[in-house]
């Protein structure tokens, strides 16, 4: 596990090759022969880089992944090739490790580790944790070392792995939320130290990079706010008010924008949405309860730009913007500010806001957001005690059209935002098209709270007028002892999906629910009206039987979708959630670095290892066929034999 290395030189002579056409005429010229023989070789045999990260290609992403800044990690990708490199920087002398662990339990986690010994000689090794404390080195070594070095300060480790290998051994990195795990030591000895230990969630494959994104030289920034707001001594707070949109006498766009926190008050503020109003609104002045008595601190229902804990500035694609200027677009907007103070601290003041970035240089298209989901409140319900239940929102689009008030193009979804409370564990949306299943929208199986940002697709989606869209939330509350209903508060849940799309329409909203009458009779509750079958879950005993048949009750319910528009205008219709078929996942990457065991395969087969995991150098040379090596071998043995006789 720990190689030695070494190098050493020779002096030769300098070997002259005759040109192309005399190279075949001499047998004196036979190194020559045999040297251009044996590029040849390698050129065809050795993988070349194509458009794969090489081992000094510049990687675009970093991050701490620890409270101190201590350990510094940078990563790349090839989509393509699916093939991911990272390079982790840790402030030791010691050993260094990298992987990815889940969100329960580290025993099973992956962690490829290395070091430099005091000798100068380097050690590396792609393990696994068998329990929360131990590694094993994995019996097929999938990650490819590219560069371990260490200074006075800092030992730095770079590598290539995979997407999905074939050892079992290893985690998948996927477009999930990655828990990506860090340890080190302070020297070489390889044992896990639980304050040396840090897990990081991480969304590892961003297709969009803010740096490969256009800033116009005109830019205007305009701050939304809430200007010095006593935050109540209350668990949860929605504080709203409505604030003018930036004046400008032709049409802009805005292309960006970023939360807005005071340093002291960032674990408090869970969320900010900034929704549009309708020009023919009648605003209310001054800050209130979103959700309280004064039922216009409500109004405005189009979002068209959301932050959330964990979150950080995103900037729109180079084609599409949110418009402002113009008579059909919003003038006010209605700012939501989630409060959560569980520590019910007194005497907080907050001015939390978004800072918005916009410009004179339009872009092609202007910009829209459709909330997708389960309608919040009152008919959702999570019964405790829940290994996995899972709720659905159902969208139809087929009143669109009539709703907009005009034709509804097609909708082209570039991006979404994700969002349940504590209990939610992954989410998901999914397209149908004439009764078809056409594709997942966008997902996270491994759905963390506390990252929750606005993510890029890697492709277009188009929704035409007619298809179906379906949110579906998966949810564990085995920390509960009581039902979770639907609601704005932490503790509550909501089940919801933003999607970022152009061109922009009225439809604001197309939310579902499902019959609760329908759900309460499956359990055995007689009732006659909607709060009272909402009442009656209470009533339910929720054993492991009862929780697997309301969750099939609330499946097999009708659902009624409501849409609505950025006026306020509530249309209904109806429908039933279809079937979801799972996804398959491809073929795993056979090992390039060791001997993939036999209990290591799975059923979704092998592919051949691909260009993009190989680097130059040695390497290369080991992955040749037998023959190549014995030929490569051969070759320069006699070459070196001839340059020491002169020959």
């Amino acid at each position: 596990m720990v190689p030695g290395t070494g190098g050493g030189t020779y002096k030769s002579r300098a070997l002259r090759c005759p040109s192309a056409g005399r190279m075949l005429q001499a047998p004196g010229d036979m190194a020559c022969t045999l040297l251009f023989g044996l590029f040849l070789l390698l050129g065809l045999e050795a993988p070349s880089p194509g458009n794969c990260l090489g081992p000094t290609s510049r990687l675009r992403y970093s991050r701490f992944l620890d409270p101190s800044n201590v350990i510094f990690l940078r990563w790349d990708f090839d989509l393509k090739a699916e093939v991911i490199t990272f390079e982790l920087q840790v402030r030791t002398a010691g050993w260094v490790g990298l992987g990815v662990t889940s969100r329960y339990t580290r025993a099973g986690s992956d962690l490829v580790v290395g070091g430099v010994l005091p000798d100068g000689n380097v050690y590396f090794s792609d393990q696994h944790l068998v329990d929360e404390d131990t590694l094993k080195e994995d019996g097929s070594q999938d990650a490819e070392l590219h560069g371990l070095t260490q200074d006075a300060v800092y030992t730095t480790m770079r590598f290539s792995r995979p997407f999905r290998s074939c050892d079992p051994h290893d985690q998948d990195i996927t477009a999930d939320t990655m828990r990506v795990l860090a340890a080190y030591g302070l020297d070489d000895t390889l044992k896990l130290d639980r304050d040396r230990t840090f897990v990081k969630s991480i969304f590892l494959l961003q297709v969009v990079h803010p740096d490969d994104l256009d800033v116009p030289e005109d830019t205007i920034i305009h701050d939304l706010e809430i200007t010095n707001f006593l935050i109540p001594e209350d668990d949860t707070t929605y504080a709203c008010t409505f604030l003018p949109l930036p004046i400008v006498s032709k049409k802009h766009h805005i292309y960006k924008f970023e939360p807005k926190l005071m340093a002291r008050n960032e674990t408090m503020v869970h969320h900010i949405l900034v929704y549009a109003c309708g020009n023919a609104s009648t605003l209310p002045t001054g800050i209130s309860d979103c959700y309280g008595a004064d039922p216009a601190f409500s109004l405005c229902s189009q979002i068209i730009v959301g932050w959330a804990v964990g979150g950080t500035s995103y900037q729109f694609p180079d084609d599409v913007g949110i418009s402002i200027g113009t008579p059909l677009d919003p003038q006010w907007i209605r700012l939501e500010v989630h409060y959560s103070n569980f520590h019910n601290r007194p005497g907080v003041y907050d001015s939390s806001g978004i800072r918005m970035y916009y410009s004179s240089h339009l872009r092609k298209y202007d910009m829209g957001v459709l909330q997708l989901g389960f309608f919040t409140f009152p008919i959702h319900f999570i019964p405790p005690g829940s290994e996995s239940f899972m709720s659905y929102g159902l969208c139809k689009t087929e009143k669109f059209e009539e709703m907009n008030g005009g034709p509804v193009p097609d909708i082209q979804v570039y991006g979404y935002l994700l969002h349940t409370h504590l209990a939610g564990r992954a989410l998901q949306a999914v397209q149908y098209r004439n009764g078809t299943q056409l594709q997942t929208i966008c997902k996270d199986d491994s759905y963390d709270f506390n990252l929750q940002e606005t993510r890029d697709l890697p492709a277009r989606v188009v929704i035409k007028p007619g298809d179906e869209l379906l949110v579906e939330c998966h949810y564990q509350t085995l920390d509960r002892d009581s039902l979770t209903f639907g609601g704005p508060s932490t503790i509550n849940e909501m089940c919801l999906i933003f999607l970022f799309y152009y061109p922009r329409n009225n439809i604001s909203s197309c939310m579902g629910y499902p019959d609760i009458i329908y759900v309460a009779h499956e359990l055995g509750q007689e009732v006659s009206d909607s709060m009272e079958g909402m009442m009656a879950m209470n009533n339910v005993e929720w054993t492991p039987e009862n929780i697997k048949k309301a969750e099939k009750a609330c499946r097999e319910a009708r659902q009624t979708v409501l849409i609505k528009t950025i006026d306020e205008v509530v249309e209904n219709t109806t429908g039933w959630i279809p079937d979801i078929t799972p996804t398959p996942r491809g073929p795993c990457l056979e090992s390039s670095g060791g001997k993939v065991e036999p209990q290591d395969k799975t059923p979704a087969g092998f592919r051949a290892a691909p260009v993009a995991l190989s680097s130059s150098g040695p390497a290369a040379l080991r992955r040749l066929p037998l023959a190549a090596h014995l030929l490569v071998q051969g070759a320069l043995s006699w070459l070196l034999g001839r340059l020491h006789t002169g020959g």
